[in-house]
């Protein structure tokens, strides 16, 4: 075995140019690529007489694969070696690729190539803003060959129609449904920030897919909020789910409104007069800081005896100072002792929106002063401590 350059080892190196894009981004943007020199490793004068078989063999070996008349390839370039012993001989020492020809024969993309110009010609055409983009993502247009008729039918309808707060449901294409565009968001994202105006794109819409709705104008699924009503019924209904901005707009009557993470805490939350309990959503409360009765509510976080727990109360204070944390003290915490668990990823980082009791925990939680990692899950407290705590509050 030696690590002298085979011919697939020249198949390989010409492959690896097309798998970065770089052959195919020549052909659309006619880079002076070719001819291509390859060196060659092989052997030198001082192996030719202690290996002169091998070394014949590996001549043959590269001579018999290259470009002849007729058959694309490499050509090789050869070097005079003058020994004592042997005397003159050819020893190659680079490979040719002499046109783009050469090259896609050798790896067997002539068919691929040809696509890409076809595909790239009538892109173009479309959309001549994409031009540039072509030659940069060339493996991609090729990924997606059979989806362009549809990819094009969609940046021509959303061209047309900028900013239209529609679901991307309602955007009549043929053979275009909406699940095709939520499965090629990504793409035409990177599409729609070349070929429409600045002005009709919102620059402050979240990166990636999840923000594709806000960012071209279209109508995305509501968020919806779950809640209970813990001293009645409305027409009948005391567990409903809405659109969180349906809610901001709701503005009920009770005045206690209680927040908890867990969902089985949610559904057994005990009644208690005058009050709501909310289905908490970890740390997204933008769509409760949009309801601005809430800053005229008591309002009440029950979340999670651990750092995260804290984490999430300390930014629920960030859009309503006045919250008060329900059965997050140290009380509780020790009073549960063998139903203790461990954070899988505790934060420790500085709160600033803590009360001096929640602060001292937290910061015993976060720095391990209890025990490692501690945690107390809200739904392993005892039901009965959960309902002295709300008895307290109900005569308040």
């Amino acid at each position: 075995m030696t690590d002298w350059t085979t011919p697939a080892d020249l198949r390989a190196r010409v492959l690896r140019e097309w798998e970065r894009g770089h052959l195919l981004s020549a052909a659309l943007t006619g880079e002076a690529l070719y001819p291509w020199r390859i060196p060659l490793k092989g052997p030198g004068a001082s192996l030719l007489a202690s290996r002169f078989d091998d070394a014949r063999q590996w001549i043959r070996a590269l001579s018999d694969s290259a470009k002849t008349a007729g058959k694309p390839g490499y050509r090789l370039e050869f070097q005079e070696i003058n020994h004592r012993q042997l005397g003159r001989n050819q020893v190659p020492v680079a490979a040719w690729v002499d046109t783009e020809a050469d090259a896609l024969a050798l790896i067997g993309k002539r068919r691929e190539a040809a696509r890409l110009r076809a595909l790239a010609g009538t892109i173009a055409q479309a959309f001549p803003p994409l031009h540039d983009w072509l030659a940069k993502r060339p493996l991609r247009v090729l990924e997606h060959g059979d989806d362009w008729p549809r990819l094009l039918g969609v940046l021509g309808w959303i061209a047309a129609h900028p900013r239209s707060n529609l679901y991307l449901r309602q955007i009549d294409v043929p053979e275009v449904h909406s699940k095709f565009i939520e499965r090629h968001r990504a793409l035409l994202a990177e599409l729609l920030a070349l070929i429409l105006p600045a002005d009709v794109i919102d620059a402050t819409a979240p990166g990636g897919v999840a923000g594709f709705e806000q960012r071209f104008g279209f109508r995305a699924k509501p968020a919806l909020l779950r809640f209970r009503l813990l001293d009645g019924d409305l027409h009948g209904l005391s567990d409903l789910t809405v659109p969180t901005d349906q809610f901001a707009g709701l503005a009920p009557p009770q005045r206690r409104v209680f927040i908890t993470e867990n969902e089985i805490n949610f559904l057994a939350f005990p009644p208690i007069p005058d009050s709501l309990v909310i289905f908490g959503a970890g740390y997204g409360f933008e769509p409760l800081a949009e309801a601005r009765w809430l800053r005229e509510r008591d309002i009440f976080y029950w979340g999670d005896l651990d750092s995260h727990g804290f984490a999430i109360l300390n930014q629920l204070r960030g859009h309503f100072p006045h919250v008060r944390s329900l059965l997050m003290d140290r009380a509780t915490l020790m009073a549960h002792r063998p139903l203790w668990g461990q954070e899988a990823t505790p934060t420790r980082r500085e709160l600033g929106r803590l009360q001096p009791d929640e602060a001292g925990l937290y910061d015993d939680l976060r720095h391990d002063r209890i025990a490692p990692a501690l945690r107390l899950e809200q739904e392993r407290i005892a039901y009965a401590w959960v309902q002295a705590a709300l008895a307290g509050l109900a005569h308040h």
